[in-house]
């Protein structure tokens, strides 16, 4: 049996193999994670899960992109693909935004919430690396991003 179940994974994955799809998921996951601990520590709307599950998303969208280009049904009878990992991009960053939109809010005539909706869009970006296999980028990308969160926030107070 976990033989079958081995076959059919190997046979299931054309484009990313099985192990490198999970590295890719995986690390998504534990990127993002540590930007949505640091919000959940501050107490902000969007903490650990949301980043988590965006990220995860993000990266769920470019695996799929690329099984779907090395697919039989994506390529064209005249050799041109269907599939425009550009359009993927956008996808994600629109779906991203949505979520934004619905986080940063005005109270007061005070603007709130808008690193938490930027570390959002840029756990999107990670979720997107990761998937595209860059995941030293993406690693690289989430030590910035905690530099600059949490490294600022003791000269900028601010209620973001």
């Amino acid at each position: 049996m976990p033989e079958l179940i081995l076959h059919e994974l190997r046979d299931t994955f054309r484009g990313v193999p099985f192990p490198v799809a999970l590295l890719r998921i995986v690390s998504a996951v534990i990127l993002a994670g540590l930007i949505g601990a640091e919000r959940e520590w501050r107490r902000k709307p969007a903490g650990l899960r949301t980043h988590m599950l965006v990220s995860l998303a993000a990266c769920l969208y470019v695996i799929v992109g690329r099984e779907l280009v090395a697919s039989d049904f994506v390529g064209h009878p005249d050799g041109q693909m269907r599939v425009d990992p550009i359009h993927l991009i956008e996808a994600v960053t629109a779906g991203v935004a949505f979520l934004v939109a619905g986080i940063v809010i005005t109270t007061g005539g005070r603007v709130m919430n808008v690193t938490t909706g930027a570390s959002l869009w840029l756990a999107g970006a990670i979720g997107l690396a990761c998937g595209a296999g860059q995941i030293p980028l993406a690693a690289l990308t989430t030590a910035v991003v905690l530099l600059v969160m949490m490294g600022l926030a003791s000269i900028v107070q601010r209620d973001d």
